[in-house]
C-alpha cells in the first residue's frame, strides 16, 4: 500500500501564503491556506488504498480552523518537520516514512494544489507502480508531487535548489542521475500569488478554498458592502 505523504505548514497568520498579501490580509491568507489544506486532506482521505501521513511545520493547535483541521486528521499519522531548508525537510520526511513503513512506495504532495481530486491521486499512485519515480511539475517551474518506489532516494532533494523557476527540471535531473526511471504526472498550477488563487478557485469551484478566495475577492469589487 502506497503512503500518501502531505507536507504542509500550519496555517498561521503571517507564516503562510504571504505572497497573497495584498490583496489578502495575513489573517485572510491563513484562512485560505487552512481551506486549501482541508480540501487536500479530504482528497487524500477519499483516495482508496493509501496510508495517509502528514508532515507539518508549526503547531496546528494554534492555526486557523484548528478544530476542524484536527478532526480531519483523525486516523492519520501526523509528524513534525525536521531540517533547515525545504529540500532538507522533504528528505527527512521521506526518510521517516521509509523507516516507519519499510518497503512501501511514497507519493508526496503539498497544500498548494487544492484542486487535486481522489481520481488524480489514484492515477498518480498507479503510475508509480510501473516507474521508479513520478514527478508532477508545476506551471511555475517547480513541482507539486514526487513519488518514489524507494523513498530513500529522496536524499537527492537536499542538493536541489528549491522554489526556483527550474526546480522541476533540476529535480528530474537529480532523479535521472541516480538511474531512476521517472514518469511525468500532469502539470498543475499551484497557489503562490493572487492570480494563482483565482485560477485554481475556478478549477475547483465547489471547495472550501474557492469559497475563501471568493470571500476576499468580494471585498475588492467596487460597490460591494464590506
Amino acid at each position: 500500500m502506497t503512503v500518501l505523504l502531505v507536507v504542509a505548514k500550519a496555517p498561521l497568520p503571517g507564516a503562510v501564503k504571504t505572497r497573497l498579501c495584498p490583496p489578502a490580509t495575513a489573517e485572510q491568507a491563513a484562512r485560505i491556506a487552512a481551506a486549501a489544506l482541508r480540501d487536500t486532506l479530504d482528497a487524500v482521505r477519499a483516495t482508496p488504498g493509501v496510508t495517509p501521513v502528514l508532515a507539518c511545520a508549526g503547531r496546528l493547535t494554534q492555526a486557523q480552523d484548528a478544530a476542524a483541521l484536527t478532526a480531519a486528521l483523525i486516523g492519520w499519522d501526523v509528524r513534525g518537520q525536521r531540517g533547515t531548508g525545504l529540500g532538507d525537510r522533504l528528505a527527512n520526511a521521506y526518510a521517516e516514512v521509509a523507516e516507519a513503513y519499510p518497503g512501501r512506495p511514497v507519493l508526496q504532495i503539498g497544500m498548494d494544489t487544492p484542486q487535486l481530486t481522489p481520481a488524480r491521486l489514484s492515477a498518480a499512485v498507479r503510475r508509480l507502480v510501473t516507474a521508479d519515480a513520478v514527478l508532477g511539475r508545476a506551471a511555475d517551474g517547480g513541482w507539486w508531487s514526487l513519488g518514489l518506489r524507494d523513498p530513500r532516494h529522496a536524499g537527492v532533494l537536499r542538493d536541489v535548489p528549491m522554489s526556483t523557476p527550474h526546480t522541476g527540471r533540476d529535480t528530474w535531473a537529480a532523479l535521472s542521475g541516480r538511474g531512476l526511471r521517472t514518469a511525468p504526472l500532469p502539470v498543475l498550477r499551484d497557489v503562490d500569488e493572487w492570480p494563482d488563487a483565482l485560477a485554481v478557485a475556478v478549477e475547483a469551484p465547489g471547495g472550501r478554498f474557492a469559497r475563501q478566495v471568493a470571500a476576499v475577492h468580494l471585498t475588492l469589487v467596487p460597490g460591494v458592502r464590506r
